[in-house]
């Protein structure tokens, strides 16, 4: 089976009115299956198929790890939280919690979630997860205040959420329509710079990995991104 050892993947989840397609990240190890956001509402079977597709047993999924409050980021958060119950545990940054919880509205539509989600593990800035030979929580934000990268220790790989964006194996910017502090995101970049790097994930554009440190440097040599 693929999840035997330790391993990180990315799936596909594509939808017919959506030309761009999502990247969610799947790692695992001996004892835990653990995903890297949940897509819109509504994808968990899409979600079941990727994993089926992957060679990933999708009932074994123990941990989601949450980048942000997006609604594609935690659309079907809820839904897997029910079908999993205590079987499965949600991580977020600490900032992320009383937007999961339906305390204060999302940062985007102003409204609170419509399933609030308990989140099981609170996450700082520099956090180590013991799962899949070592994750750590990178705390990102700018594109919203709670926004946490995760960076894959034994294969040196950063999953950047929507911190960056990927078009064709190239590693860009974040998007300047969804990323209202930028001056705070471009910050959040450069602690990019500190990491030994083979892979960035993007959610939205897969995976970049040529040329990584010097692409990041353009991004912040450019500065803040014109909204065209």
């Amino acid at each position: 089976m693929v999840q035997s050892g330790v391993g990180i993947m990315t799936i596909q989840l594509t939808m017919e009115n959506r030309n761009n397609p999502f990247f969610l990240t799947v790692l695992w190890d001996a004892h835990d299956v653990v995903l890297v956001d949940a897509g819109l509402p509504g994808q968990m079977e899409m979600i079941r198929s990727a994993f089926q597709e992957a060679g990933i047993p999708f009932e074994k999924l123990t941990k989601i790890l949450i980048t942000h409050q997006d609604s594609d980021h935690i659309g079907s958060l809820p839904d897997l939280v029910q079908a999993f119950g205590d079987r499965v545990q949600v991580y977020a940054h600490e900032v992320a919690i009383p937007y999961l919880a339906g305390e204060i509205p999302l940062d985007k539509s102003k409204k609170l979630v419509r399933t609030p989600v308990k989140v099981d593990v609170a996450l700082q800035d520099g956090d180590i997860l013991p799962f899949a030979g070592g994750i750590r929580a990178v705390f990102t934000p700018g594109h919203t205040p709670d926004h946490t990268s995760f960076y894959h220790i034994p294969s040196k790989t950063l999953i950047a959420g929507d911190a960056l964006r990927a078009q064709d194996g190239i590693l860009q910017s974040y998007s300047p329509v969804y990323t209202p502090d930028q001056a705070t995101a471009l910050q959040s970049i450069a602690k990019f710079q500190t990491l030994d790097l083979s892979k960035i994930i993007a959610y939205h554009g897969g995976e970049c990995t040529d040329d990584l440190q010097e692409r990041l440097q353009d991004i912040l040599d450019a500065g803040p991104v014109e909204n065209n």
